[in-house]
């Protein structure tokens, strides 16, 4: 039975490589405790008890961290969007009181100036960076 729970085991690390989750991966993982207890065992039972008991506890047990680092994950992708993109100042940016924000592709942005300069109400900007939830911006001449 060890042969199951091996090639099981490599499935699953196949598939994780082609989803995001991070959760297959436990059930791999499971299915390699399974196969150190199908050395110790013959019973299918015990074997399956231990890769669904082990893998329930791996995923509950790295789920919050698995859930922070996809939070990042998303939250990088939505600020890397707009960077390069054309945008327009709604409320003039203004670098020394830390005024001002820009829409750009339909979402309202703080936003700061490149060089630190005033950039009127009504500029076409070009976002440069994203720094925390900031953009930064230079006008569009």
């Amino acid at each position: 039975m060890w042969q199951f729970w091996i090639i099981s085991a490599g499935v699953f690390l196949i598939l994780e490589s082609i989803t995001t989750g991070f959760l297959v991966f436990w059930f791999s993982i499971g299915s390699l405790f399974a196969l150190v207890t199908s050395f110790l065992t013959d019973s299918i039972i015990v074997q399956t008890a231990v890769f669904v008991i082990s893998s329930t506890i791996l995923i509950f047990a790295t789920r919050k961290f698995a859930n922070k680092f996809e939070e990042k994950e998303e939250e990088q992708k939505i600020t890397n969007s707009i960077v390069g993109k054309e945008g327009k100042v709604t409320i003039t940016i203004e670098p020394i009181e830390n005024k001002g924000q820009v829409r750009v592709g339909g979402e309202t942005w703080s936003a700061t100036s490149k060089n630190d300069t005033v950039i009127k109400e009504g500029t076409k900007v070009l976002v440069q960076d994203v720094d925390g939830v900031k953009a930064i911006v230079t006008p569009i001449n």
